[in-house]
């Protein structure tokens, strides 16, 4: 058989399947990602013929599939809040964003140095990486479309931390490529290029240029092509386009693209909200998403069986469960300490922070742009804690996410 042939097939017939994913979710309250893993268990058990999955062997190709995924999600994930920006109105994703995602980090790097023996670079990779919560698997715990009569304090509070957050995990990756790469190098001189370029120079050039580019979008695409109506911008492919332009562009200025993504899709959702015009947007962006996400799933799923687990310990899986159950939810808990939410609410926000394909981009990143001596190893947790998440995740989100909706939600 032809094996490109058979990949065809495979994408066309997964990315038919995802156009029913909603109903069965809604139906089943299992989300689409713990199928297409499971499709991808069965595809590469069953077929000898397909292309390696590991990413050790196609880090390019993992780097820049995850990395697009991201780019998509991330401006879809903007597009969909329709609560207007302002530090107040957001403070618990900034909560979430600051506290939570610093207490992840410095716990997880601590517990992999001390007690699983990890380098220290290697250690502060794996808290970097397993730091942002994933905009990409994480629908079923966000926000719907845009314009929805609702409001919902947990469901905002997840979108709009995995949009945050996932730009705000490279300065710590960039850490620990640096001290990867240091052989030699005095710390402090380190510490110094890292504060100044990749924390402050990369941070506030990705969030100045996503709102510069976003205002320039939105004026494009709400003024401009409406007074002049030769030019007609109704079409929804313009939030790829778009995401793919802001990230180029401010990636090619040595800022972080994702933040500045986001940012834009945020800057862009608030010139007018009430435009119905938000609905066409999001909907490509989320068609598009969820094709590329059909593709990432079958492939890290057929990973599963080809070896990317073979590193894992036992200390590492006890490490991955404890981060799950007891690193993650801590974190997010103490982090709304002071809050006005109410428990139930606290400890939804806190224990759906969903682990996966976002994690997979920036370990491959920093597997590339550095040498980690324990580079399989970290596959093989990083990968075990994407499972677990979308089962633990994945069973449960949809059933507890109503309950909540139910008891918290307001109409707008």
């Amino acid at each position: 058989m032809d094996s490109y042939i058979i990949i065809v097939i495979i994408i066309g017939i997964a990315t038919l399947g995802m156009a029913w994913m909603p109903s069965f979710t809604k139906k089943t309250g299992i989300s689409d990602s713990v199928v297409y893993v499971l499709l991808g268990v069965i595809a590469y058990e069953c077929l000898d013929i397909l292309p390696s999955p590991s990413p050790l062997v196609y880090t390019g190709y993992t780097i820049h599939l995850t990395e697009l995924v991201v780019i998509i999600s991330l401006m879809g994930t903007g597009l969909k809040i329709d609560r207007p920006f302002s530090f107040k109105s957001w403070q618990v994703p900034f909560r979430l964003l600051t506290i939570t995602m610093l207490l992840c980090i410095a716990a997880v790097t601590f517990s992999a140095w001390y007690f699983l023996g990890f380098d220290l670079p290697s250690a502060l990779l794996l808290g970097a990486v397993l730091a942002p919560t994933d905009p990409v698997l994480a629908s079923d715990v966000q926000v719907g479309p845009p314009l929805e009569d609702r409001t919902d304090d947990v469901r905002f509070s997840l979108t709009a931390e995995a949009g945050m957050n996932d730009g705000m995990a490279f300065p710590f990756t960039w850490l620990a490529i640096l001290l990867a790469a240091a052989s030699g190098t005095s710390f402090t001189g380190v510490l110094k290029e890292w504060f100044t370029i990749d924390l402050i120079y990369k941070i506030l050039s990705g969030v100045i240029f996503g709102v510069l580019l976003g205002r320039l979008l939105a004026y494009v695409i709400f003024n401009f092509s409406e007074k002049n109506k030769h030019i007609n911008l109704n079409d929804g492919f313009i939030s790829v386009a778009a995401s793919l332009t802001v990230f180029g562009i401010v990636e090619l200025l040595h800022g972080y693209g994702f933040v500045a993504v986001f940012v834009a899709a945020i800057t862009l959702r608030n010139y007018e909200l009430d435009n119905e015009f938000h609905k066409e947007l999001h909907s490509f962006s989320d068609q598009i998403e969820r094709i590329l996400v059909a593709i990432v799933l079958l492939i890290f799923g057929g990973s599963l069986v080809h070896g990317i687990l073979d590193y894992l310990t036992w200390p590492m899986a006890l490490l991955s469960v404890i981060f799950l159950l007891l690193i993650r939810p801590m974190s997010g808990i103490i982090a709304l300490i002071g809050t006005k939410l109410h428990l139930k609410e606290k400890l939804g926000i806190s224990f759906y922070g969903i682990r996966g394909i976002g994690s997979f981009y920036y370990l491959a990143f920093a597997l590339r742009e550095a040498s980690f001596p324990l580079g399989k190893e970290l596959w093989s947790m990083v990968a075990f804690i994407a499972l677990l998440s979308v089962l633990m995740h994945g069973l449960s989100a949809a059933r507890v996410m109503a309950k909540l909706e139910k008891k918290f939600s307001q109409i707008a």
